[in-house]
This record gives C-alpha cells, structure tokens and sequence, in this order.
C-alpha cells in the first residue's frame, strides 16, 4: 500500500508570483493568496436508444481571483485608466510552488492574456487592522512549464 509521507505536501507560503505588465517582469509580493481555475465548455448530446444526455467538451474558460495586501496602486490604476481611456491591460503570471521541505519539487503554471474583470479602488475600514484588496481575472493561455515530481516514483 503507498502512503503520502509526511515531506510530499506543500506549504502554501512557499512560493512565487511573477508576472509581466507593459512589458515588465514584476514579482506579485502583495498578492496572499491566488486560484487559477479552468472550466470545460461541455455540450450535451443523445443518442437513439440511450435516454442518457451524452456530454462532449467543446472548449474552456479560464477564471481566477486573488487577494492582496492593501500596499500598491497597481490593480486600481489599471482599473483606472481603463475606465478613463477604454484601454485594457493584458499580461501574463507564472504562479511557482516551491517549497524546499516538500518531496514535491517545484510546479509551475504559466497564464497568458490575463485581464482583470474589476476590483477594488478605494477603501477605508476602522474595524480591520490590515487592509485587503481582491480582483477577479480571467486568461485565454495555459501552459504547465514546470510539474511535481510522481507521487510515487515507479521502483
């Protein structure tokens, strides 16, 4: 029987995200937390004889949000200026796991065209000692550059 030992799983601290924006590479430091999610676009179909809905996958979508500290101006101006000027901001993130106590090794995913759906611009709250911005995002591109090591590594 194979069991997870206790150096496989992977601290959520232990890790980077780099993105580039207007053609600069910048690390995310403020971001605390980020998902990355894809949805199949799934189309139903039957078949003569099987009153079951078959499913085919036609496509995806790519969806995710974060959290940040409250210490940059950088996802309010692009709200901002594309408020102002219609002008859209797409960049890519590159989101690395590395923690260097795991048996996991590194992964790392690639997301190209991402584009932020909206987000916080202003705020102020007397009851939070930390303030925390959030966005939603959306990308067309995916690339799995680098993947953990096996679970378990044939013998």
């Amino acid at each position: 029987m194979s069991l997870l030992h206790d150096t496989r799983p992977v601290e959520g601290r232990r890790g980077v995200i780099t993105a580039v924006i207007a053609g600069n590479v910048e690390e995310l430091a403020e971001i605390k937390n980020i998902t990355a999610n894809i949805a199949k676009n799934k189309s139903s179909y039957r078949v003569m004889g099987d009153p079951a809905d078959r499913h085919k996958s036609a496509g995806w979508a790519g969806t995710g949000s974060f959290t940040y500290h409250w210490v940059t101006s950088r996802w309010q101006k692009m709200l901002i200026d594309y408020a102002k000027t219609g002008i859209d901001v797409y960049f890519t993130m590159v989101i690395t796991n590395d923690d260097p106590g795991s048996s996991a090794g590194r992964n790392s995913v690639k997301l190209g065209q991402c584009n932020i759906d909206g987000g916080d611009i202003a705020m102020l709250d007397i009851d939070t000692d930390m303030l925390e911005g959030s966005c939603d995002y959306t990308f067309s591109e995916v690339d799995n550059m680098e993947a953990f090591n096996a679970l378990f590594p044939a013998a």
